[in-house]
């Protein structure tokens, strides 16, 4: 019997291990630095902007967030953001850039559970240098069969990660916690698409849920070896 299933996607950030919750940290931060220029609410809308504005020049990770922070203080106190400011922006994004791997509940023994019987794909977005240095630190890189750091996810990403060779886009599954960037692009290309929400999102990233049978959603990773046994 042909199995429905060949090849199964991650997604890194918030999928395997923790990463939305140092943004929202160093933000944070970053509001109390700026404290006396505005409020909190004004700084993150502004912040958002200036994110949503520097994705097509900077990319998704800490470094284009760092520059982002540091456009958006600049403009909320009119060019006179002290240099201890900005000093202090610099210092958390390098925080961020160390801080070690955090795994998610479940995802070393799922990921471990299912390489043995499928083609196991890392797709991700972000920094190259800052993406391999977490998946090297997590203890999951020898479970890949591939590894993908991509500028954004689309459908023709998944297209290309779930190549005619190894089963096409329709034998393909794509685990993430991004609606936007893992599930609805997966789904369209042809694949099954797994949600698994993380608490913390970023307002970038949301979308609605595809309307489709390939469309599924666990609460956490544990649960996805008796989906994908249950698909085939």
């Amino acid at each position: 019997m042909v199995r429905k299933l060949t090849t199964i996607g991650f997604d890194a950030d918030d999928t395997l291990w923790h990463n939305e919750r140092f943004f929202k940290l160093t933000q944070a931060r970053f509001e109390e630095l700026l404290s006396d220029y505005t409020d909190a609410s004004v700084l993150h809308d502004r912040l958002l902007e200036a994110e949503r504005r520097n994705i097509g020049h900077y990319g998704f990770g800490v470094k284009g967030f760092v520059l982002s922070m540091i456009e958006t203080a600049i403009d909320v106190t009119e060019g006179q953001v002290p240099g201890h400011v900005i000093r202090h922006i610099l210092d958390a994004g390098q925080e961020m850039l160390a801080h070690p791997i955090e795994l998610l509940p479940h995802a070393a023994e799922t990921v471990a559970t299912l390489a043995g019987h499928y083609r196991i794909v890392l797709i991700t977005k972000g920094d190259l240098l800052h993406q391999e240095r977490k998946l090297a630190q997590s203890g999951l890189g020898e479970l890949f069969d591939d590894v993908a750091i991509v500028s954004e996810k689309s459908v023709q990403t998944y297209r290309t990660a779930f190549a005619a060779e190894h089963g096409g886009p329709e034998r393909a599954m794509m685990v993430g916690n991004s609606m936007r960037s893992d599930i609805v692009p997966a789904v369209e290309a042809g694949s099954w698409g797994v949600h698994v929400p993380h608490d913390l999102e970023w307002d970038l990233e949301h979308a609605s849920a595809p309307e489709s049978p390939r469309f599924q959603t666990i609460q956490d990773l544990g649960e996805l070896p008796a989906l994908v046994a249950k698909i085939g």
